[in-house]
C-alpha cells in the first residue's frame, strides 16, 4: 500500500511540475504579446495622428482663407 501511495504521489508531483513549467512558458508568451500590443497601439496612434494632420492640411489647402483674414 505504501508503494502504491508513493507511486501516486510521485506521479502527481510530476504532473504538477509539468503544469508549473507550462504556466511559466505561457506567462512568458503573454508578457511578450503584451509588449507587442503596446508597440502596435503606439504605432497605430502615431498613424492616426499622421492621417488626421494630412486630412487637416488637405482641407486647409482646398479652402483658402477669405480676403479679410489674409
Amino acid at each position: 500500500m505504501d508503494q502504491e501511495l508513493s507511486e501516486r504521489l510521485e506521479k502527481l508531483e510530476t504532473h504538477v511540475a509539468h503544469l508549473e513549467r507550462q504556466v511559466d512558458e505561457l506567462n512568458k508568451v503573454l508578457l511578450e504579446q503584451e509588449k507587442r500590443l503596446q508597440k502596435l497601439y503606439a504605432h497605430q496612434q502615431r498613424l492616426a495622428e499622421s492621417v488626421q494632420n494630412a486630412e487637416l492640411e488637405r482641407i486647409r489647402s482646398t479652402n483658402p482663407k477669405p480676403p479679410h483674414y489674409q
